[in-house]
């Protein structure tokens, strides 16, 4: 099954031209003077204690250190100065201390008591072995410019630091909140392909599909508005349905890391639910690629062809190129699928402290016979309806297009000493096209099916964000200890013009649900209905410490000041209709959002934490006199127990969190937004919520890993619970376990949750009536064969007992949606 070294070779010069190519997306760096990360960057680290000096190493080379307090208790390092490896620079740190490390990872050492000879003389120099996190063939994997990298560990854990919580680079021990990580590994072990999948799999997230293009998430029962891009915040409109973030393809990312509670610090809006960080792939400093090939169930076909290298003979300026296809039907009637993905990235070490990156990611959607509402929820008499497990509300025409641009740059600049200084800027460029119908509207008779109408129409919505964010990190010295600060400014620019045409005629046609077959005639129009911009500004500073007064005792200590600027302009064009135009401007100034943490180490590898975050969040929902809710305010409060076991293989957690808000949303039952058809909602005060997360990540021994997890969240208002379309307990586990042989690996789990519901009153016609999905639990599996150490075979298999679901009810527009019944994904993937 292996290839002729000479076809080996055709291959590799083949994918280095479409590398070059591939690479060109709009990008161009000149090369500049640097010397090669095999042979170094620059380091200037102090002598003194040396845990100090080990936290300097960490951030001037993105190498993990992992120790025991008391080896490295009252000893002093040696200063290090000058170009060189990370190697040699630890080993000259370590100089005198009667230390040495060795590689547990490719980006993670474990310091070690020094061997001695037979008359007790210190053996130095570093120890390198291949073991755990080893690339194939037991050779450390390519190192990139990010020190949290997850691509080629081969483990469910991510050892390196994460930024999403505070800016700091802290482990997730470190970090006094809960957060959690998808690896790359856990991807692929799962084939997961978008970022909804990802998300489906992430502790504490449910994921509930309303429709085929739409999606709500919740987090502790609040939905999930906060995602970044490599640590730049974004906003996400769910009044106009363009929310590229969430329709983002996995093979673009390293990882998400996902922290569930409040993060008003980092992103300017402190949502209670949880922020989702994209994590991008980088370029590696040695040549690496794949090209896969994929068939599953209702004609799936998928291609991916990914390939990173250095561009010079000296290694300083890299890239990577990745290409995707992805297309399908489904088991809902007549819904078909294709997507094409572009990604393209290039880092250029363009001075021995400078580095400079550029990229951007291209992806087009085109589904046909797509849904963003279900099927209605009640019959005529308020019995519930039973449509087929294929029924689709869509009409055979309907499409929804959407072109995604996401451009990105960042230029980091070491200052000297372990100060670092960063610019990044994220460019997300949305262009939406549409014309759909859906069997939504209204209660059909049971018996005739009469008495349901269309949603939908035609139009077309074009967004664009720019985030921008200068940071300066480095560490000081106070009172005789060694501290963490990290400082910066931000700016984002958020601007969504949607138009949806006029006269279509589809709105409110009436169809029989059971005769219509999923087809009425398609809407024309004279133009457009309205114009409906929205405009959202923020400009903020902010400023993170982390004291750290006795030995293993952390205080983080934050606070953001932020402008928000708040704007959605509605004018009609037809003047019959200009009473309805509307103008809602919201602007606060010096809005302070405090952060306040606490770590204590109680054991080398086990700390308690606690954490209290303000919440403040705008809202884009309207009420029932066309006006924007004013935006929720609140206090989060958590504690918690980590422990990073084996090295920090095993990340383990225990969180208590309490949550108090006011304005709240709620759907204002009865009511539409004025001119409209969207259901209104209305704020309300009191909101109280109060859960638990429990989760273990990573490796319990070599080749097996496992990520588990248990969430409980309940939110109540006066003794009543609100949200109750999320479910308020869910349990998820998957564990893959590969052998001794590194040729087989099998893996399986389970996704539990607990019931939801929806208890309302429609319609005066209709009365009081309740939708019900009961617990239920979703078995999948996993076999992977290597032929050899580059060719391999994966197949899984999802919801493998075939349960029959609903994966939403949606209280907007009285629907359900169910979810996919049992079916398979296999992919053929060659490595070179």
């Amino acid at each position: 099954m292996s290839l002729t070294p000479s076809v080996a070779r055709s291959f590799r010069a083949i994918a280095h031209s479409i590398l070059l190519a591939g690479t060109t997306l709009g990008v161009t760096l000149v090369p500049g003077a640097a010397q090669a990360q095999s042979e170094g960057r620059s380091f200037q680290i102090t002598a003194g204690p040396l845990e100090d000096a080990l936290r300097q190493f960490t951030r001037q080379s993105g190498v993990q250190v992992g120790y025991d307090s008391a080896d490295v208790r009252g000893r002093t390092a040696t200063a290090v100065s000058g170009g060189m490896s990370a190697p040699e620079a630890l080993s000259k740190l370590l100089t005198g201390t009667g230390l040495t490390f060795r590689f547990t990872a490719a980006t993670s050492v474990r310091l070690e008591s020094a061997p001695q000879s037979a008359d007790g003389a210190i053996a130095l120099g570093p120890v390198r072995v291949a073991g755990e996190g080893s690339g194939r063939d037991g050779m450390p994997v390519s190192l990139t410019s990010d020190p949290g990298a997850t691509e080629g560990t081969r483990s469910y854990a991510m050892k390196g630091p994460s930024n999403t919580a505070t800016r700091l680079n802290l482990t997730t021990r470190e970090t006094p909140q809960t957060i959690s990580v998808l690896t790359r590994q856990q991807i692929e072990d799962q084939q997961l392909t978008s970022v909804a999948e990802m998300l489906e799999q992430t502790p504490g997230i449910s994921v509930q599909p309303l429709g085929s293009e739409r999606f709500t998430i919740y987090a502790r029962g609040y939905t999930v508005e906060n995602y970044q891009y490599d640590g730049i915040p974004t906003t996400l409109d769910i009044v106009s349905q363009v929310s590229p973030q969430g329709l983002g393809d996995a093979v673009t990312y390293d990882r998400i890391e996902v922290l569930r509670g409040a993060v008003g610090l980092m992103t300017g809006a402190g949502d209670p639910s949880a922020t989702v960080n994209l994590v991008r792939k980088r370029p590696t400093s040695e040549f690496q690629g794949h090209v896969a090939l994929s068939g599953g169930s209702w004609e799936r076909l998928r291609g991916e062809v990914d390939i990173s290298s250095p561009l010079n003979s000296a290694g300083t300026i890299r890239a990577r190129a990745v290409l995707a296809h992805d297309q399908g039907e489904s088991f809902t009637d007549y819904y078909k699928h294709k997507k094409q993905v572009a990604y393209g990235v290039i880092e250029a070490d363009v001075t021995p402290s400078t580095l400079v990156t550029i990229g951007a990611d291209f992806q087009r959607n085109d589904p046909t016979a797509f849904s963003a509402t279900g099927l209605p929820l009640w019959n005529s008499d308020g019995s519930r309806t039973d449509f087929a497990r294929s029924a689709n509300s869509a009409a055979k025409w309907s499409y929804n297009k959407q072109d995604v641009l996401n451009a990105f740059g960042s230029i980091r600049q070491e200052l000297g000493g372990d100060w670092v200084m960063r610019l990044a800027g994220n460019y997300l460029h949305t262009d939406r096209n549409y014309m759909a119908a859906y069997a939504s509207w209204g209660f059909p008779d049971k018996t005739t099916g009469e008495g349901v109408r269309l949603y939908g129409g035609s139009g077309q919505t074009r967004q664009r964000q720019l985030g921008l964010d200068l940071m300066v990190q480095g560490s000081f010295e106070l009172l005789g200890g060694q501290h963490e600060m990290v400082a910066g400014l931000s700016y984002s620019d958020y601007r969504n013009y949607h138009q949806p045409n006029r006269g279509t005629g589809i709105e409110g046609r009436y169809v029989n649900v059971f005769t219509w077959d999923n087809y009425t005639a398609e809407p024309t129009s004279p133009g457009t209905l309205y114009d409906g911009d929205t405009v959202i500004k923020q400009k903020a500073g902010y400023a993170t410490f982390r004291f750290k007064p006795l030995d293993g005792l952390s205080l983080l200590a934050g606070a953001r000041l932020s402008n928000y600027d708040y704007s959605y302009d509605l004018q009609y064009t037809l003047p019959a209709s200009q009473g309805n135009n509307r103008l809602t401007t919201y602007k606060e100034s010096a809005i302070l959002t405090p952060y306040a943490g606490i770590v204590y180490d109680v054991a080398r590898d086990h700390s308690v934490y606690a954490s209290i975050t303000s919440i403040y969040r705008a809202q884009s929902t309207r009420d029932r006199n066309g006006e924007t809710l004013k935006p929720r305010e609140g206090m989060q409060y958590e504690v918690g127990f980590k422990s990073a076991l084996f090295d920090g293989a095993l990340n383990t957690s225990i969180a208590l969190f309490a949550i108090d808000q006011d304005n709240f949303a709620v759907v204002d039952t009865g009511y539409t937004v004025p001119g409209t058809t969207t259901a209104a909602y209305q704020a309300v005060q009191g909101a109280r919520t109060r859960g638990f997360d429990l989760e273990a990540t990573g490796e319990i021994t070599s080749g097996w890993n496992v990520s588990t997890s248990f969430s409980h969240s309940v939110t109540r208002r006066d003794g009543a619970r609100l949200t109750t379309t999320a479910p308020k307990d869910m349990f998820k586990l998957w564990t893959s376990y590969r052998f001794a042989d590194d040729r087989m690996t099998v893996g399986g789990g389970v996704n539990w949750q607990s019931a939801f519901y929806l208890t309302t009153t429609p319609s005066t016609a209709l009365g009081q009536v309740t939708a019900r999905q009961g617990s239920y639990a979703l078995v999948n599996l996993m076999g992977r064969y290597a032929f050899t150490n580059d060719l391999s075979l994966s197949v899984n298999v999802n919801n493998l007992f075939d349960k029959d679901y609903l994966s939403a009810i949606d209280q907007t527009f009285y629907g359900y949606y169910r979810g996919d019944p049992r079916n398979f994904l296999a992919t053929l993937r060659y490595n070179f």
